[in-house]
């Protein structure tokens, strides 16, 4: 089979495909063809030696296929031909990649592949932040940052499910004018507005109930600003790049509360397989939508994590495994 990999030098330029054996799996897992592989910006950190999870090199980077299963471990699993989608550590940016039994998500036939790939992480990530721990409701207004990226339409898609009032931040107008598509009730472009005063005056001076951070840095200080009475600061990653210093003063005045959203299948077993029904179900029903960027084949992988590192992307960027290069369109 073909795979990426990310030799003992780190960094995008390094990457080079590779001809190796098919994985087999162990007892608790399956093998799945993989027929769309989503890119996630841990992906880029991994690359970079400076995430939390260090394979050792060389080793395929990727996280969250979707596919067919073709071989199963000794334990019981999804049966061959079955279709899934899952989170992996790494090596989904394969022709095959080896996936926990546990950790597969039944995907009905009605569910193209590159939809279904993005519910692993984003949609997971999004469904655990505003309903498992925020409790989001209909009274309440939802802002989303980084709102045309990928856990951001998933988390202005979920709060709009639940009934929310959503104001979405996004940079320039076409991603304004996407999240607003996609049902946020107001758009506010980090271009040319400054959000505080914005979230302000679309809250008539309340502020926001719940605020979906996956950027950090001046990001996350300012959203203290605008954030109400016994309101909830999401804290889902830093895409600037920095990880803030959070004012407590401001939590204290606003007897608000600062949350980490992580999540992991060992210890959340239980409450991911609520969450990835769940999404399943709104996904036939119509009421999520993933929004995915899947121009991309095998051969397009160091564009698709040059354009993601960039923000020349909206939406989530996945891998079509059945895609010829884009290079000759």
């Amino acid at each position: 089979m073909r795979a990426w990999q990310s030799p003992a030098e780190t960094g995008i330029r390094a990457l080079q495909v590779v001809e190796t054996d098919i994985p087999k799996p162990k007892e608790n897992e399956v093998v799945v063809e993989v027929e769309a592989a989503a890119l996630n910006f841990s992906d880029l950190l991994m690359i970079d030696g400076q995430y939390q999870i260090r394979p050792d090199r060389p080793f395929t980077p990727g996280q969250e296929i979707a596919g067919t299963v073709t071989h199963t471990g000794a334990t019981a699993g999804p049966a061959p031909g079955t279709r899934v989608a899952g989170k992996v550590l790494f090596g989904g940016f394969a022709d095959y990649a080896v996936l926990r039994s546990d950790m597969a998500i039944a995907v009905p036939d009605e569910i193209d592949p590159v939809q279904a790939v993005a519910l692993p992480v984003v949609y997971t990530t999004a469904m655990v932040a505003l309903v498992e721990e925020a409790n989001v409701d209909q009274s309440q207004t939802v802002l989303v940052h980084a709102a045309a990226g990928g856990v951001g339409l998933a988390a202005v898609q979920i709060a709009k499910a639940h009934g929310a009032r959503v104001i979405a931040a996004a940079t320039g107008r076409a991603k304004c004018e996407l999240v607003l598509a996609q049902g946020a009730d107001f758009a506010i472009d980090y271009g040319t507005e400054e959000f505080v005063a914005a979230v302000n005056d679309a809250s008539d001076g309340k502020g926001a109930d719940i605020i979906v951070d996956s950027v950090g840095g001046e990001v996350t200080r300012d959203s203290l600003r605008c954030i109400a009475w016994e309101g909830q600061l999401l804290i889902i990653g830093f895409s600037s790049g920095e990880i803030p210093s959070i004012p407590a003063n401001r939590l204290l005045l606003r007897r608000a509360v600062a949350r980490g959203i992580y999540w992991d299948h060992d210890r959340d077993a239980e409450m991911i397989a609520h969450c990835t029904r769940r999404l399943v179900d709104l996904l036939l029903a119509g009421r999520i939508r993933p929004v995915v960027n899947d121009g991309y084949g095998f051969e397009d992988l160091p564009r698709a994590l040059n354009d993601l590192r960039a923000g020349r992307s909206v939406g989530k960027l996945v891998l079509d495994m059945k895609r010829g290069s884009s290079r000759h369109e």
